[in-house]
């Protein structure tokens, strides 16, 4: 399209000769025809060597290109043309006759359900929602609408998906929780009868796994993203638009705030609350709550600020050690000198 056309869409204003674009990359890999963006200053340089035919740039990069897209947030705008011009996967539309679909199941004649996926008796699927090869969808499920469920995620009874979600490949929904009595030494199956809650906008990551209650609900809130291989263990709840990243594990009954962030391998033991908007460091070991807007790193969790202090000092240590046993050194020298001195009198 051209970019004029675009800076309508995106609401834009379009600075320099109008262009057509196919297409979105990088400055250093954007042809004639696409359009990249500047959103760190520490690229600025590149502005004079980028192919790229128009840049989406803040107002005082403007005259460094030839055509450019203003925005007081490059970023977030190239995502919008990224989904302009982004191509959906998929080759077909409608139920394939080679699916399962139970009879008691209703499916909306706007879905599409390719080959081989399973729909379950009592299940709901909603309008424009695609579910993919090898999905399995339990019985008395509920997906939204305009929802996309890849290859091979399991959605499993009785879960409850809104509107707009995700569900990567690979993903689990709605497995049984993690819950056992010992008995005798003998580790005794509690049955986990509770449900799974995927709000409207969330995305789950490929191999992700969200666990079923064992009474109640497991609740992601609505624009929450989960990255790959995160575990969401049994009766967890989150706020509305947290970052769950990749091999973070949350344990049973915690609960997170509004606008958490949990870095990769973040661990957070169960039962505990973690305040809106705090950000949790990467592999960081949580075990007490955590209040509103609080920024933390470490296992055990530290302060930030103080985490990066401890961090500075531990590279330290071994210069330290050399001194300490230097000193004691020196230290035992003088203390046989004052003993000689004290036996000559």
């Amino acid at each position: 399209m051209l970019l004029s056309e675009l800076a309508g869409l995106l609401s834009l204003k379009l600075s320099g000769k109008d262009k057509e674009i196919s297409g979105v990359n990088t400055l250093e890999l954007a042809g004639p025809n696409e359009l990249s963006f500047l959103a760190n200053a520490k690229y600025e340089a590149l502005l004079g060597t980028t192919k790229a035919a128009a840049v989406v740039l803040e107002e005082k990069y403007a005259d460094l290109v030839d055509s450019a897209l203003i925005s007081e947030n490059p970023y977030m705008d190239l995502a919008k043309a990224m989904h302009i011009f982004s191509k959906p996967q998929g080759c077909i539309e409608g139920i394939h006759e080679l699916a399962f679909i139970h009879p008691e199941a209703d499916v909306d004649e706007s879905a599409t359900v390719y080959p081989f996926a399973f729909i379950g008796q009592g299940s709901k699927v909603g309008a424009n929602s695609k579910i993919f090869p090898g999905t399995y969808v339990g019985e008395n499920s509920e997906i939204g609408p305009g929802c996309l469920l890849y290859s091979n995620c399991s959605i499993m009874a009785g879960t409850v998906i809104g509107a707009g979600v995700i569900v990567q490949p690979g993903a689990v929904i709605g497995g049984d929780g993690f819950g056992y009595a010992q008995v005798s030494g003998k580790h005794m199956k509690i049955p986990q009868i509770g449900t799974v809650e995927l709000q409207d906008q969330v995305e789950i990551g490929a191999n992700a796994c969200v666990d079923r209650a064992a009474l109640d609900v497991t609740r992601i809130g609505s624009g929450s993203k989960i990255d790959n291989l995160v575990q969401i263990a049994h009766n967890v709840t989150t706020g509305e638009d947290c970052l769950i990243i990749s091999q973070s594990g949350v344990a049973g009954s915690t609960k997170l705030g509004k606008n958490v962030i949990l870095a990769a391998q973040a661990g957070l033991v169960d039962n505990i609350k973690i305040g809106d908007g705090a950000v949790i460091g990467a592999q960081a070991g949580v075990t007490n709550d955590i209040p509103a807007g609080y920024m933390g790193a470490g296992s055990p969790i530290q302060e930030k600020g103080k985490f990066l202090r401890t961090s500075v000092y531990l590279k330290k240590l071994p210069d330290m050690g050399k001194k300490i046993s230097a000193m004691e050194k020196r230290l035992k020298a003088l203390e046989a000198e004052l003993c000689k001195g004290k036996e000559s009198e």
